[in-house]
């Protein structure tokens, strides 16, 4: 019987309360067992789910408890490199939340330390443990739409009325790139394995520095690729990629099952002959099972830092490019 993973929370956050604590509550062979917080309202949103979690009243506590195996880091983006670097030095596994950093050189260095402590540390970027891209990728991979010509993404929200929102910030790493483009951007990386070649147009909107519109336009694998993320515009998500012989149309590719079911569309003309649906997937069970599993059986994980280095290479030249 495999001894399940031991996860400590740093930080009450609201996302880490409504999908990641549940799905340490679901995921097999992973418990849930401390969180750090010093706000005892906040503490008691997560005991309510768990009676017997522990909790720390700050974060180096929770690192220098020996029964803690791994460190859930949902803390806002400028934060993140340090209290990895902190969990890594402590011995713990580290999972945190995108981006993991802000600049590609700041993953360099997580590597290094990562090789040099022999744990686990990866990015929280969930997409790429949903079998709905499995799929998308094996149909791109057996050629089923012929040689890929371009890619289309969106994934928009709108959060103007939340001015305090970390997101909004640009003290706290906010923008809508570093919070959804790390998604439009990946995927395409993640479908085709290859690596942007260029970016040739990149379109901020700003508001007090942070953006919360952009269109980018570039090639990946001589593939044409069109990303558009913003902040103030209606929920919305999708994306398509288009071939010589038809088009694979994800209809939740970020967020399935709160946007709406994951599906995944085959056309051809003006047919749809492929449809398949998923409908009781959950990433971030899938995420926090393959943590383990690569932990304890030896499985490569399926989001290296490696592969988080490649997005945020492509965040660096983008905002580079818009100066």
């Amino acid at each position: 019987m495999t001894k399940p993973l031991r996860w400590g929370i740093l930080g009450a956050a609201k996302f880490a309360r409504e999908h990641m604590a549940p799905a340490m509550m679901l995921a097999k062979d992973t418990e849930l067992a401390a969180l750090a917080t010093s706000s005892a309202a906040k503490a008691a949103a997560f005991t309510s789910l768990h009676p017997s979690l522990q909790i720390h009243s700050d974060y180096d506590a929770l690192l220098n408890d020996p029964a803690i195996d791994a460190v859930y880091i949902p803390l806002p983006n400028h934060l993140h490199v340090e209290w990895v670097k902190r969990a890594v030095k402590a011995g713990k596994h580290v999972l945190c939340e995108k981006p993991i950093a802000m600049q590609a050189d700041e993953i360099d260095e997580l590597i290094t330390l990562r090789d040099r402590a022999g744990v686990l540390v990866a990015e929280a970027y969930m997409i790429v443990h949903h079998p709905q891209w499995h799929y998308a990728k094996e149909l791109v991979d057996a050629g089923e739409i012929g040689t890929v010509q371009q890619i289309d993404t969106v994934f928009s929200y709108n959060n103007a009325a939340d001015t305090g929102n970390i997101r909004n910030r640009a003290e706290t790493g906010g923008g809508g790139l570093r919070d959804i483009g790390v998604y439009t951007l990946g995927c395409a990386r993640y479908v085709l394995g290859a690596e942007f070649d260029a970016f040739h147009h990149v379109d901020l909107q700003l508001e007090n520095d942070v953006d919360v519109w952009a269109g980018v336009t570039g090639r990946i694998a001589d593939v044409r690729y069109h990303g558009v993320t913003s902040m103030r515009m209606a929920l919305r998500q999708s994306v398509n990629i288009q071939g010589e012989q038809g088009v694979i149309t994800l209809t939740a590719p970020f967020n399935p099952g709160v946007y709406s079911q994951a599906e995944v569309h085959v056309s051809k003309g003006d047919m749809t002959v492929k449809t398949k649906r998923f409908p009781t997937a959950n990433h971030y069970v899938h995420q926090l099972e393959n943590f383990q599993n690569s932990l304890t059986q030896g499985v490569a994980y399926p989001c290296p830092l490696e592969f988080s280095r490649g997005t945020q290479s492509a965040l660096d030249r983008i905002f580079e490019m818009a100066k």
